[in-house]
């Protein structure tokens, strides 16, 4: 189970927290891709707009007769080669939405908290409580924890005016709930703020920490001892197998050697 640093409402150091069961390490590269693809796209207006021929002003009759003058002819002054006439083929107004599947935005979601999660990106808080609308609390806080330097998405548990009042004003700080939080959301931002009770996983204190690595080293030990017992055990049946083929071969060589006539 992934691990991630957890400190106090103060930014204290307390150690390390367990993630829950939705970081299982999957990264599904596809998922991102559609979902940051998807979301881009929806940002987009779609309000660029030029005008055809038929819809601007003026060139209601021809700039000069069809023939006779030795100029090429022309029917309207609106025409497309003309300067202030319509534009061909120009950009129309449209809709840019693309829709994502359920599940693959689910997918996604989850895949970024993994990918950020394997970066050691994120930081569990204990509790985000401002009694008052303070940038510099905000400030102060992602000070002490070394992440001002970075884009910090902050999540809490639940609706919290206050702490999305706090974050508001700072550059390069967004502030939501944790479930709101999607995946062009999580790619965003190089460091992760996340209440701890938004997660729903638990602090691993000491004795957890070296029970979970006295299990892993006992499993390095059982997989060498595997790997040893397999080795011996190839290395039997191989030279059994020689033995066998040996004499095979020997009985073979007395089957079909010829016996001596005793002579009269």
């Amino acid at each position: 189970m992934p691990e991630a640093k957890h400190y106090t409402a103060a930014a204290e150091p307390k150690g390390a927290y367990a993630l829950p069961a939705e970081f299982d390490g999957t990264v599904a590269q596809g998922a991102l891709y559609h979902a940051v693809r998807a979301f881009r796209n929806n940002q987009r207006q779609g309000n660029a707009s030029t005008k055809t021929r038929a819809e601007v002003s003026g060139g209601n009759q021809k700039p000069w007769k069809q023939k006779g003058t030795g100029r090429a002819r022309q029917g309207s002054t609106r025409a497309v080669q003309w300067v202030g006439g319509g534009v061909a083929h120009g950009p129309r107004p449209r809709s840019y939405t693309t829709p994502l599947n359920r599940k693959v935005r689910q997918l996604a979601r989850r895949s970024a908290f993994n990918q950020r999660a394997a970066e050691g990106a994120i930081h569990v808080i204990e509790d985000l409580t401002f009694e008052t609308p303070k940038t510099q609390l905000l400030h102060g806080l992602l000070e002490k924890l070394g992440l001002r330097e970075h884009n910090v998405l902050v999540l809490t548990a639940g609706h919290k005016p206050n702490v999305y009042l706090s974050g508001r004003n700072l550059d390069g700080v967004a502030v939501q709930r944790y479930e709101d939080a999607a995946a062009y959301d999580v790619l965003w931002a190089r460091a992760i703020v996340i209440e701890e009770r938004a997660l729903g996983g638990h602090h691993v204190d000491g004795s957890e920490a070296k029970a979970k690595k006295a299990t892993t080293r006992q499993k390095r030990v059982t997989k060498a001892s595997g790997k040893v017992a397999k080795k011996a055990a190839t290395k039997a049946t191989k030279k059994t197998r020689t033995t066998t083929k040996a004499t095979k071969q020997v009985a073979k060589k007395k089957a079909t050697k010829p016996s001596k006539k005793k002579g009269r």
